[in-house]
């Protein structure tokens, strides 16, 4: 089975690379889960999960063992391998990036913001799942940081942000942009707010600021939103405003 996926063409045009981001469809889960989810903890069949991770992983050139997640957790903790994982084990982490080859990182969204990096010349790769919080706190910025230990260039990496939840329907209140302001005061050009309606937060556009001031220089915008495409994405907001459960998708990158 071959589920369909989306790409960066700058991370594509990189034979080292391999990659993809991955929507809801193509899998085998059922229900509200249907059909490409990639969670274990929203309810769904363990085995349909597994195989849903092994197809996206093999649709990309890679085996299921070689596939490494993380538990996220909207933190700014990065995950850094410079060997193959040596256990099975989820490890605590909203970022990975590393230096191995044949080895693929993956991250998963729903509605937040999935962030694939890649230096070609360091031959470092990351990968990022950057939420409201953990935008704000610094996701993106501790990943290149961590990239960077291991011998990337930001004026080198490219970073492709994937499908994630648009500023137009994401909705915020009064207390959400009083406690962001507070933490990042500069991130006031991220928010907009039309007569008579409820304040709209971009979260990818600040993602993308992030990055810029973090010093990457190639930024790359793939897929839709999540939540304005309900049946090509997982959306947890869509879910809650529908009141049914949703899945998560996927985020992949490996070196060769």
């Amino acid at each position: 089975m071959t589920a369909p996926f989306e790409q960066s063409p700058a991370l594509a045009a990189v034979s080292s690379v391999r990659h993809g981001f991955f929507g809801r469809e193509g899998g085998v889960s059922s229900g509200d889960f249907a059909s490409n989810n990639m969670s274990l903890t929203v309810g769904d069949a363990p085995d349909w999960v597994e195989t849903n991770r092994a197809s996206a992983a093999e649709t990309v050139g890679y085996g299921r063992d070689d596939l490494c997640l993380v538990r996220q957790t909207h933190s700014t903790i990065v995950r850094v391998l410079t060997e193959r994982p040596g256990d099975d084990g989820l490890h605590e982490a909203d970022a990975i990036v590393s230096t191995v080859r044949g080895l693929a990182l993956g991250i998963l969204t729903a509605d937040c913001t999935p962030v694939l990096f890649v230096d070609p010349m360091a031959g470092v790769i990351g990968a990022a799942h950057a939420g409201w919080r953990g935008a704000v706190d610094g996701t993106c910025t501790a990943t290149v940081k961590a990239m960077v230990e291991l011998g990337a260039d930001p004026t080198r990496i490219m970073a492709a942000i994937g499908p994630t939840i648009s500023g137009a329907n994401y909705e915020v209140g009064d207390n959400f942009m009083d406690d962001f302001m507070a933490l990042q005061p500069e991130g006031y050009r991220h928010f907009s707010q039309a007569p008579g309606e409820r304040t709209h937060f971009d979260l990818p556009g600040f993602v993308a600021a992030q990055l810029q001031k973090s010093g990457v220089a190639t930024i790359e915008r793939i897929g839709g939103c999540t939540y304005g495409q309900p049946h090509r994405y997982f959306s947890h907001r869509y879910a809650t405003h529908h009141q049914t459960r949703t899945g998560r998708q996927i985020a992949i990158i490996g070196l060769t």
